[in-house]
């Protein structure tokens, strides 16, 4: 372990499995790139083929490749234990589920390291003593990115002393700059959104709001980003509900300041959430949101001031809200700023790795 005292420099392992790029990879990545810039010591396990470790290339980390099939593979139990033992890290940082999987099987002792993990998801955990061990006696602590989070681990037995708030953040940077910018000059406003389209995201909800507001006249065009197993499906609902000429699937999108610079109106129809970065992110670049009150979302957003929250599931108050939020440009533009400010002064990354950071000195206390 490097350095004495409180602000010593750390040695810290991050463990996500996962090979494709999603909101949690987001934050680890940027969690990495900010205890970096710190000084400390950090080692990377990941997919060798993953979108995050490719990302990670250019970053001052060593990176080494770890697959894991699900939660019940234990084939790199081995090699992982040796490695944690060997390099004597300060934290381990389980950043998923099947990160935290591992943890059953890892060393623990008076002079090993903390063990951290993050929950981002808000489904429900099974109150069991499987649930317990896991928690209570496997890691040191858990960081929940929402209060609804750290509620659904309380209901499930984790101890409250033992959860941490600490919400996701992003870079607000490359949104701002696109701040001003709206959809065309056209008088035809765009509703777009970002998510896998997964159903879990509510996309079909936002079509049957759609067909709604065609029916009520209202000229929109719907620009949806994202792809995943529901797109045929999607693709198929639009043009059963003649959609077909207002609705764009754009696929995955790797620049999302550039996409929403073409959006006007925000909308994450979400089934669950654990924060909702897309909508944080649209915050960050002037836009109005309309989103499901789930998760973590009622934490991001606030109602009336810079979006418009609605029940999950529920079209028709989808398609009120986004009916109030067209027809009403000056109300839209003001959410807008509102957004961003909020966005600036409670959700930036930077906050989120500087709480990890103090949370792991605080750890070490202990």
């Amino acid at each position: 372990m490097i350095g004495s005292g409180h602000n010593r420099l750390l040695k810290i392992l991050h463990i996500d499995p996962e090979k494709h790029w999603g909101g949690g990879e987001a934050q680890v990545f940027g969690l990495l790139t900010y205890l970096i810039g710190k000084g400390h010591d950090n080692t990377l396990l990941s997919h060798p083929h993953g979108q995050l470790f490719e990302r990670c290339r250019n970053l001052n980390v060593r990176k080494l490749p770890l697959r894991v099939r699900n939660d019940l593979d234990l084939s790199p139990l081995a090699s992982l234990r040796r490695l944690i033992r060997e390099e004597k890290y300060d934290i381990v940082h389980l950043h998923t589920k099947r990160a935290h999987a591992l943890s059953l099987w890892l060393p623990r002792g008076s002079h090993g390291p903390k063990y951290v993990v993050t929950r981002r998801m808000d489904y429900p955990e099974a109150k069991s003593w499987y649930t317990r061990h896991l928690y209570n006696r496997r890691v040191d602590g858990v960081v929940a990115i929402s209060r609804p989070i750290a509620n659904l681990l309380v209901s499930a037995g984790v101890g409250p002393e033992r959860i941490r708030l600490i919400h996701s953040g992003i870079d607000p940077g490359p949104f701002e700059a696109i701040a001003s910018k709206t959809a065309s000059s056209e008088d035809i406003p765009v509703v777009g959104t970002v998510a896998v389209l997964e159903e879990r995201k509510g996309h079909r909800f936002l079509l049957e709001a759609a067909a709604r507001l065609k029916g009520q006249g209202y000229q929109i065009k719907y620009f949806l980003a994202g792809d995943g197993s529901l797109r045929g499906q999607l693709e198929g609902m639009a043009a059963r509900l003649m959609l077909q000429d207002q609705v764009k699937f754009f696929g995955f999108v790797s620049d999302t300041p550039a996409f929403l610079s073409n959006v006007d109106i925000f909308v994450l129809p979400s089934l669950d959430e654990g924060l909702g970065v897309a909508a944080l992110e649209a915050m960050a670049a002037g836009k109005a949101v309309v989103a499901t009150r789930v998760g973590g979302l009622a934490e991001a957003m606030v109602d009336s001031v810079t979006g418009v929250l609605v029940a999950p599931r529920d079209a028709e108050a989808l398609a009120q809200a986004i009916a109030k939020l067209v027809s009403e440009k000056s109300l839209a533009r003001e959410m807008g700023k509102r957004g961003a400010a909020r966005v600036r002064e409670q959700f930036t990354l930077e906050q989120m790795a500087m709480k990890n950071e103090a949370y792991y000195y605080e750890l070490l206390k202990d």
